[in-house]
């Protein structure tokens, strides 16, 4: 099943969406998010689903405005794209080739889930940011609560899925990255997710033998295809990064594990630095991304200018003297 959040005459509703795009209300349930965090994991949104195609039909998907399927309780947005290490290494840090820890482990950091913007949302600019990038991406909705857990546990543990696209100021993240903590206000500004929540079991008939998930995945920008990549090149599956997130701690429902950015032009900062220039253009107001995700659906934003940063002293150089 699929499920949208949406307004509609000044009302926020969560419903089951059909191919031909009707939408069918959830009875009594107005908030996606409390429904995956109620813990009753893909059985009781499934359950919520049929209950929702035996009630009235509401309006269709083109007659709404889509929110965010739901409000996340963390976000963790993994880097499981080799390629896209490799490029983006470049680009970002100047130097060439894949880290040897980066195989040891699908590595993490946690992103905003205070900054989540919905299909057709419009995006500002990160203030103080001249070179915006967008990534396309999956990401893993959970559904229980869990820890310490096994792949093969963890795949119980696994709601949905939906679209996830990373925003990144790459000269503020770069800069960032030098103090060694990782990003920060580089990917702080926004997170767009949708459009659709589609259930983990609808997209099993795309797993592979290795339990990948061979999706179709293609980025656009003013209606050009700058990538294209398929899900399956993951060098890790997602139960697989949900059990690595468990250890020593909780996952909880609600929380959302980004795939990381594909390769083949998932993010302009991969090409140049495969290309050593900037081509095609860091994004600018008025340009129009579009992704793709095979099986689950397609995330359109157009940028808008951001707020002027507000002016800050450089660090002070202590005496350092003590008492």
């Amino acid at each position: 099943m699929r499920f949208a959040t949406y307004e509609h005459q000044h009302r926020t509703r969560v419903a089951v969406i059909k191919q031909d795009g009707t939408l069918h209300p959830l009875p009594g349930t107005t908030s996606l998010t409390e429904l995956v965090r109620s813990g009753g994991g893909l059985p009781a949104l499934l359950d919520a689903g049929v209950a929702a195609l035996d009630a009235p039909a509401g309006p269709h998907v083109s007659e709404v405005r889509l929110q965010p399927p739901l409000q996340p309780s963390s976000v963790r947005d993994f880097v499981t794209f080799e390629e896209h290490v490799e490029g983006v290494r470049r680009s970002v840090d100047g130097v060439s080739g894949v880290p040897e820890q980066w195989y040891a482990a699908p590595t993490f950091y946690f992103t905003n889930p205070h900054a989540v913007y919905g299909d057709g949302d419009a995006i500002p600019m990160p203030p103080g940011s001249a070179v915006l990038d967008y990534e396309l991406e999956v990401a893993a909705v959970i559904g229980r609560e869990g820890h310490d857990l096994t792949p093969e546990q963890a795949r119980d543990h696994i709601v949905g899925y939906t679209v996830f696209n990373d925003w990144s100021a790459r000269d503020l993240q770069s800069a960032e990255m030098r103090v060694g903590l990782g990003p920060c206000k580089g990917k702080d500004t926004a997170t767009t997710l949708g459009p659709y929540l589609v259930t983990a079991d609808e997209l099993d008939p795309y797993r592979d033998a290795d339990g990948f998930l061979r999706l179709a995945l293609t980025a656009e920008i003013n209606g050009h295809v700058v990538g294209k990549d398929l899900l399956s090149n993951m060098s890790w599956t997602f139960e697989e990064m949900v059990s690595y997130a468990s250890r020593g701690t909780r996952v909880v429902p609600g929380d959302i594990l980004g795939s990381g950015t594909c390769g083949n032009g998932g993010c302009l900062a991969e090409l140049w630095g495969l290309r050593g220039e900037q081509t095609p253009p860091p994004l600018k107001p008025g340009d129009t991304v579009t992704l793709t995700v095979e099986g689950i659906g397609t995330l359109t934003n157009t940028i808008t200018r951001g707020a002027t940063p507000v002016s800050l002293p450089s660090g002070r150089r202590r005496s350092r003297e003590r008492p």
